[in-house]
């Protein structure tokens, strides 16, 4: 059973930020599509992450990469569509972005105007900061992640753990403040130490969220994927499986294949 406040009609950046001020960890979890995001919203999700990580997991790309603003918007539209009570956001892709602010402007607005969602989430720290503000001066808020950044892979080369050595530990400790400090209304950090994870989060007012970076931070994220067992590939150090479903969708097609075969489905029952 989960365990979520009753009284909050809808999670606002306000509510997340109460959350944080009062101990209470936030739940996150990916979803890219009407059904599983009404379930997810009705087991008391707490935000509800449209991540460009649906290039993996629905569109089977190598990466998050490929994935465009067209298909962004429409996976948001979908999740929205069945949620009542999570706050949802939504991941900026790779381009839409990195190369001049007016159009980044844009593409944020475009996303929470068609899609109804309620923020965005970038990559990046001070390099974005210029970029970042002018979205939220344009009056959509903004989730920011540092740490590992997927839609910089190229650039590293692996999705090994980030912030390792003591530079690149000062860096992100700086870009996350710069990021309060513009008006960001929560963090992302993934795949770092958790002493840093935990030195970030409670050094900074706005809620910070983990993915492999430790229990020390104001809540955790995982994607639906994975977590769900559908993905059986991929079992990195910080993830949890609650439950096998790929064993389990692949028993129940194999039943169904069988008695489609030999005839026992449908039944005079389930006929008219």
């Amino acid at each position: 059973m989960s365990v979520h406040n009753e009284n909050i009609k809808k999670i606002s950046t306000k509510a997340l930020l109460e959350m944080k001020d009062k101990g209470e960890k936030i739940s996150m979890l990916t979803a890219y599509d009407y059904s599983m995001a009404s379930i997810i919203d009705q087991a008391g999700m707490d935000v509800i992450l449209v991540g460009d990580s649906a290039g993996n997991v629905m569109a089977g790309y190598s990466s998050t990469i490929p994935v465009t603003l067209d298909q962004m918007i429409y996976h948001a539209q979908c999740v929205v569509r069945g949620v009542k009570r999570a706050h949802v956001v939504i991941d900026m892709p790779f381009g839409s972005y990195q190369c001049d602010e007016s159009e980044a402007v844009r593409a944020a607005v475009r996303i929470i105007k068609e899609s109804g969602a309620d923020s965005v989430k970038i990559e990046g720290g001070e390099e974005f900061a210029g970029t970042i503000k002018k979205i939220i001066n344009a009056g959509v808020p903004v989730m920011g992640h540092l740490g590992l950044m997927p839609q910089s892979i190229n650039k590293y080369g692996s999705y090994a753990l980030r912030a390792k050595d003591d530079a690149e530990a000062q860096k992100l400790i700086s870009d996350a403040h710069k990021l309060q400090d513009i008006g960001c209304y929560s963090l992302v950090l993934e795949k770092i130490p958790a002493v840093l994870a935990k030195q970030v989060a409670e050094s900074l007012d706005i809620p910070v969220i983990g993915i492999g970076a430790g229990g020390g931070v104001d809540g955790q994220v995982l994607v639906m994927h994975d977590m769900l067992g559908i993905n059986n590939g991929f079992s990195p150090k910080f993830l949890r499986k609650y439950a096998n479903l790929f064993d389990e969708i692949t028993k129940a097609v194999g039943s169904y294949i069988s008695d489609v075969k030999s005839s026992s489905f449908p039944n005079e029952s389930e006929q008219y």
